[in-house]
């Protein structure tokens, strides 16, 4: 642990962001999932899962989680994929 008092409050906050990234991680992996399992199965809310995916990518880049370029990647990916089921 560390002594001076920035340094501390470094830790602390390296955590929350740690923690918030995490969870924001997780939840956009999981909408990823849910879309391409709806799109193989053909599901008939294929294209609602598809645009919650779409936002959480978008969420994702605009907290720094993911660089434009492979947001725009996964979201060609995933509409492409939409198209041709």
């Amino acid at each position: 642990m560390p002594n001076i008092k920035s340094a501390k409050k470094r830790v602390i906050v390296n955590n929350k962001r740690a923690q918030r990234n995490k969870s924001m991680n997780s939840a956009l992996k999981t909408a990823i999932k849910k879309a391409n399992a709806a799109i193989e199965s053909g599901a008939a809310d294929k294209e609602v899962l598809v645009t919650a995916a779409v936002k959480k990518i978008d969420q994702a880049t605009a907290k720094g989680l993911l660089h434009k370029n492979n947001a725009a990647r996964k979201k060609s990916a995933l509409v492409s994929k939409l198209n041709k089921a």
